[in-house]
């Protein structure tokens, strides 16, 4: 076996152990967003209950809040979004680099 694909095999291994040990070790563990958490931390300083200064812009739309479905669906798409602003940058770079090194040589 190269080392390559020993290489390869090892990272495999160590995301199988990140996917599947949390799912033993962690059992019962509650999780939150950080809104909860920074609620909560405002709610113990300030003494009384946290109300929010504004209601979401789509929230007022729909007359509700949002199911979450549909949040994770705005996420998700954010989240690709950002991930092709950066790689368009990564190639941009990479493509800048490449060429400008081919027109140096002429």
């Amino acid at each position: 076996m190269s080392k390559n694909k020993k290489t390869i095999a090892l990272l495999l291994l160590l995301v199988l152990a990140l996917v599947i040990l949390p799912l033993f070790l962690l059992k019962g563990a509650e999780f939150s967003g950080s809104d909860d958490a920074g609620s909560q931390v405002i709610e113990e300083i300030a003494g009384k209950d946290y109300e929010p200064w504004f209601t979401p812009v789509l929230e007022k739309a729909i007359g509700g809040e949002l199911p979450g479905e549909i949040e994770s669906l705005i996420f998700c798409v954010q989240t690709g979004i950002g991930v092709g602003i950066i790689a368009y940058a990564f190639g941009y770079l990479v493509a800048r680099k490449k060429y400008s090194e081919t027109t140096n040589k002429v």
